[in-house]
């Protein structure tokens, strides 16, 4: 039996994704063209902020959460036909659920490079 590491499994996931840079996802956010969500824990928006004008919902609970008949998505207004753009702290975790979320069935979804990290750098307004 062999087990994957988890930089195999994001290394596999990003041969299969669409990668953005986030001057890429600023454009789209300032032209509300797409959801952003972040999907870091509540602990590191708690630490380090978020991003202005992102929607959250915690890694863990992504898949129950995006559903279009979530509760989440209907009491938030998240218009799923928009792109859907994840982001995390430095890109792996929004790698897999990018992976996962086309599993799905989602069509227009991508992730951002270098994640929060990166984002806080580009132009993103990051509230405290």
């Amino acid at each position: 039996m062999t087990i994957k590491s988890s930089q195999t499994l994001v290394a596999d996931a990003l041969s299969e994704i669409k990668t953005i840079s986030p001057s890429e996802a600023l454009e789209l956010s300032n032209k509300n063209e797409c959801n952003l969500i972040d999907i870091r824990d509540t602990i590191e928006l708690q630490k380090l902020g978020r991003i202005e004008n992102s929607f959250h919902i915690s890694r863990g609970l992504l898949e129950f959460s995006i559903h279009p008949e979530s509760a989440y998505v209907q009491n938030n207004n998240l218009d799923l036909n928009k792109e859907i753009v994840l982001f995390c702290a430095a890109g792996g975790r929004s790698a897999l659920a990018v992976k996962t979320l086309k599993e799905m069935g989602f069509k227009k979804v991508s992730h951002i490079e270098g994640g929060f990290g990166s984002m806080s750098n580009s132009g993103f307004k990051v509230i405290k």
